[in-house]
């Protein structure tokens, strides 16, 4: 099963872009497909690969930056951008 995930996040800290940067930079290494726009990261692929992939993103931010925020939203299905 594909799975389609809009995730943010916001680490509790006054310079928030690097720990964004390479929180994005883990996710494109997983081989999983990732989308980073202004607003949101977007990754695609297989249901448990995703899951797994994001689990781990999660822990290792937490682990490295602190505080933090993630926000997601998931959809059942490949809603990769066309084009």
């Amino acid at each position: 099963m594909e799975l389609s995930v809009q995730l943010s996040f916001y680490p509790f800290t006054d310079n928030h872009k690097p720990p964004i940067k390479d929180v994005i930079d883990r996710l494109q290494r997983s081989g999983l497909d990732v989308y980073a726009n202004r607003m949101s990261t977007q990754v695609f692929g297989e249901y448990d690969q995703v899951m797994r992939v994001l689990s781990d993103t999660m822990k290792w931010a937490f682990e490295q930056y602190g505080q933090a925020v993630f926000v997601a939203n998931f959809v059942n299905g490949d809603r990769r951008p066309e084009g």
